[in-house]
């Protein structure tokens, strides 16, 4: 398991990632959580609500494809 230490910058305390850990888009924004010791840090994602208007962004299509019920045959019980 890779270790790093702690360190102080002008902003604060810091934490440099081993390269085997970093993300390949160093540019994405990142959230950070602290339960007790355990620290998490993981990509930030859109929002629901970002996510359901990129949805309704989507061009609908021109025609909708019907199709026919299929039918089931029932199944025996022992």
């Amino acid at each position: 398991m890779p270790r790093t230490t702690m360190f102080m910058t002008n902003d604060g305390p810091a934490v440099r990632l081993p390269e085997a850990m970093a993300y390949a888009d160093m540019g994405i924004e990142l959230k950070i959580i602290r339960m007790g010791d355990v620290i998490t840090i993981y990509p930030a994602r859109a929002s629901l609500k970002n996510s359901v208007d990129a949805l309704r962004a989507i061009p609908k299509p021109r025609t909708v494809e019907r199709r026919r019920p299929v039918e089931v045959p029932m199944r025996k019980r022992d």
